[in-house]
């Protein structure tokens, strides 16, 4: 067992907040999108590890980042993923990427305002999407509304686990900026409920989730893929009433993860939507990330 495995959470790709690798992905992709998300998911797990030292951590995402360029075979999940982007002829940015972000989370443990925020997203959730679009061959003007969607997941997690990683890892997404302009900060998780000052500041993040996904919306109708197509349109339908729940419900007390029932309810309006609304390709070009 290598170093980075023996930091393994155990989670897997059905422990996700959202869809990864659903039969609504055609099969000749399936295994190059789980390879991706090992790979995320090794790493994200040496990031989090709540006893593990940061020095040990950077050294294990280091040897990530080599085993996936092919400067060396210490990490399984990395060379595997090299495997599958050797054969389908994929850059390892995407991985790369995600690194980053991984990194970040070892030595960062607040961010001062939404824009660090984007910025970290255009690092931590941008790639998966960015990945996903390559392996079926979309133009990378999808890339915007991609971009867009994927920061609304992140903060979504966010927002859902925000007392917990408060507790385990003494980690706050929520930013500072916000904290200090509703009148509280980060010791406000602690408490078994939000105080009215936290509710407004979840309040506010949520509201800008719900403006992100504004910006994604026309994400699906640029899908070539009908598969893929699909699944975007779920994803974004769960998306949008995630962000809904977060805006009236207190994620330190309230549920807001879906019961199945509810997904199943869900996927009937994504099937509505999928439809009844047209193909509209991207624009041609690529237009600027999120980040400023």
């Amino acid at each position: 067992m290598t170093a980075t495995q023996e930091l393994a959470s155990g989670k897997g790709h059905k422990d996700e907040n959202f869809p990864v690798a659903s039969l609504l992905i055609a099969r000749r992709h399936r295994p190059a999108v789980m390879a991706f998300y090992a790979f995320a998911r090794a790493a994200d797990d040496v990031a989090d590890h709540p006893t593990a030292h940061g020095p040990e951590k950077l050294q294990l995402l280091e040897e990530m980042r080599a085993s996936l360029l092919g400067a060396a075979v210490t990490d399984a999940a990395a060379v595997r993923l090299r495997g599958v982007l050797r054969d389908r002829s994929l850059s390892p940015q995407h991985g790369l990427d995600l690194l980053e972000a991984f990194r970040r989370d070892v030595v960062k443990r607040r961010y001062a305002d939404w824009n660090e925020l984007m910025d970290y997203c255009r690092y931590s959730a941008a790639p998966v999407g960015r990945m996903v679009l390559d392996l079926h061959g979309e133009p990378r003007s999808t890339w915007p509304a991609n971009d867009a969607l994927c920061a609304a997941l992140q903060v979504i997690n966010h927002l859902q686990d925000c007392a917990e990683d408060r507790r385990t890892l003494d980690r706050v997404y929520l930013p500072e900026a916000d904290l200090a302009a509703a009148g509280t900060d980060a010791a406000a998780l602690d408490a078994p409920k939000a105080s009215p000052a936290l509710r407004s500041v979840i309040r506010s993040l949520a509201k800008r989730t719900q403006d992100l996904l504004v910006q994604s919306r026309p994400f699906a109708g640029q899908i070539a893929d009908l598969r893929l197509r699909a699944e975007v349109t779920f994803i974004q339908r769960l998306a949008e009433d995630l962000a809904a729940r977060l805006a009236a419900r207190d994620p330190l007390c309230e549920r807001v993860h879906h019961r199945k029932p509810e997904l199943v309810g869900l996927a009937g309006s994504a099937l509505l939507r999928l439809l009844t609304e047209p193909r509209r390709p991207p624009p041609p070009g690529r237009t600027a990330d999120l980040t400023p």
